[in-house]
């Protein structure tokens, strides 16, 4: 499948992109090679490769949650620059 010249243009326009004339053949050229490698990769037999998600064997990275102490609220609010009853944090009204 080859793109033409007239696509990246037209494609361009829709993302309100503006090149020059070496930019668009540039960018055709590049386009054109990276659909060719994409066409070579369809030529894989993938059939009995099982489906995966990485492209090698990985262990859950989550750390066990564990209970820990945490923060009081009179030391949460310790430099909030504007807090009501010691407890809440005063922020704007955002609608």
């Amino acid at each position: 499948m080859k793109i033409t010249r007239a696509e990246v243009e037209h494609v361009a326009d829709l993302a309100r992109l503006h090149f020059t004339e070496d930019e668009l053949d540039g960018f055709t050229t590049q386009l054109n090679e990276i659909l060719s490698y994409v066409a070579q990769l369809e030529g894989v037999d993938t059939g009995d490769i099982e489906p995966s998600t990485h492209a090698i064997h990985m262990a859950n990275a989550f750390r066990e949650d564990e209970v820990k102490p945490s923060l009081s609220p009179k030391e949460a609010l310790a430099n909030a620059p504007e807090k009501e009853d010691e407890a809440f944090f005063v922020v704007p009204k955002i609608i």
